[in-house]
């Protein structure tokens, strides 16, 4: 969260609610310190709505932007290591299939209105630069382990 936004302990919303909402005219969001479970955000329904109307116009520009030409596409892969710095660590392939997936999962995520899988995405990718970015540990998940014995079933038809 960022510095602009007040932090208060679940338990002074509860006790104080009408102060604790009240420092919502001076924060857009109020971060809830639980003790037995996640900090939860607390925010206006206007300023949601105003964060998610950001939100889906970026989504839309970027896809649109990566829609026009070709050209467009080469600028969206000069700009990501600006972005997310540990795309250097990728090799040029997986760029541009990470370009592509970040693209074509923000529009998918945008037009259900639920943004979890672009964090998903960002966090996966990251992992593989991190990979890649350490040879010793590229080397130990690329190298031949022996037999392969296919895939492994999936735990919930196991009964």
């Amino acid at each position: 969260m960022s510095a602009d936004n007040a932090a208060v302990n679940f338990s002074e919303l509860v006790n104080k609610n009408k102060q604790t909402l009240a420092r919502l005219k001076e924060s857009p969001r109020l971060l809830l310190h639980r003790r037995d479970g996640e900090d939860l955000v607390l925010t206006t329904a206007t300023r949601a709505e105003q964060d998610q109307t950001v939100v889906s116009a970026a989504t839309r520009m970027l896809a649109a932007m990566a829609r026009r030409d070709p050209g467009s596409t080469e600028l969206l892969l000069a700009i990501l290591p600006d972005a997310f710095p540990w795309v250097r660590f990728l090799p040029e392939a997986d760029v541009h299939a990470f370009a592509l997936e970040l693209v074509d999962t923000m529009r998918a995520a945008d037009s259900i209105g639920n943004h979890a899988s672009v964090a998903q995405l960002l966090t996966a990718w990251q992992h593989t630069a991190e990979v890649h970015s350490d040879p010793v540990l590229l080397a130990a998940l690329t190298k031949d382990h022996g037999t392969d014995y296919g895939p492994a079933p999936d735990p919930r038809d196991i009964r």
